[in-house]
């Protein structure tokens, strides 16, 4: 396994993978690796012959109050497992391998940026389009892998590299979870023993909604209410940031649920902000 920090180098060694005929598989991540940053490795390794993963704690895409100097870092884990899961290449640029001083050139797809996480997180969503777009600029996969957890990420990474040309197939991976629901994310290990107890009532709350509407409930007002009171029940320490129902492809709203729906959610869990999502129908 290879592991550079700049990009002329990376884009110059896949460059002549590429030649030689390779299919790219990459997966972008910010470290501190975990089971599902390894399943979007395994499913590049099943569809590329090269694996390139990149691990850059990106600085554009956390806001001025965000966790950007606490946010949990091991790279030599990491390096070890991408050496041991079949990695070819890391990718492990600073920031000043990223941007410039000056920086001021950036990729917005603000339709779909405002609502959800961008409503609570203005500017995240330009620092993950203009990441990705220089990503994918200095690696030029054939196949990008991203995880189903932060679905409007997805959905947004997709309109931008179909609207932007990307040669770039944009692959969507299912959620990972621990064994008693809760989607994996680095941010869990903020998580004190009493919040990582109550955490998975977040993807309980979406499966309690799942089991009404196949009861027949298809009203968002009341789906929303049931969700409130479940995690008021069952997660008394969150503070819930959104609950919503959404077409999947186009993030639009549903005022009824109706195929195809997906409930969306995201809370505030001491110094956690949760995020999950489950098909409805």
């Amino acid at each position: 396994m290879e592991m550079f920090r700049h990009p002329d180098t990376v884009r110059d060694l896949v460059a002549s993978w590429r030649f030689r005929g390779h299919r790219i598989g990459f997966v972008p991540t910010m470290g501190y690796w975990h089971a599902g940053h390894l399943r979007l490795v395994e499913a590049a390794r099943a569809r590329c012959t090269k694996v390139v993963a990149s691990i850059f704690v990106n600085p554009t895409q956390f806001g001025p109050n965000e966790d950007l100097a606490a946010y949990p870092r091991n790279l030599d884990r990491d390096l070890a497992l991408a050496q041991r899961h079949g990695v070819d290449l890391v990718f492990c640029p600073g920031p000043a391998e990223m941007y410039e001083p000056e920086h001021d050139t950036w990729v917005e797809v603000p339709r779909l940026s405002q609502r959800l996480c961008g409503a609570s997180r203005p500017g995240h969503f330009r620092g993950v389009a203009t990441v990705v777009t220089k990503l994918f600029w200095i690696i030029q996969p054939h196949l990008a892998f991203f995880g189903e957890k932060d679905w409007q990420q997805l959905v947004i990474i997709r309109t931008m590299a179909r609207q932007l040309s990307c040669p770039v197939e944009i692959v969507g991976c299912p959620i990972v979870r621990e064994a008693d629901g809760l989607a994996m994310s680095s941010r869990n290990a903020y998580l004190t023993a009493e919040e990582r107890a109550q955490a998975p009532a977040l993807f309980a709350m979406l499966q309690h909604l799942h089991r009404l509407v196949e009861a027949g409930q298809t009203d968002v007002a009341s789906l929303t209410e049931a969700g409130r009171e479940y995690l008021a029940t069952h997660l008394p320490l969150g503070r819930l940031d959104y609950l919503q129902f959404v077409h999947p492809d186009t993030l639009e709203p549903r005022l009824v649920v109706e195929p195809p729906t997906l409930a969306m959610a995201a809370l505030f869990l001491g110094k956690a902000r949760l995020i999950d999502n489950h098909r409805l129908v």
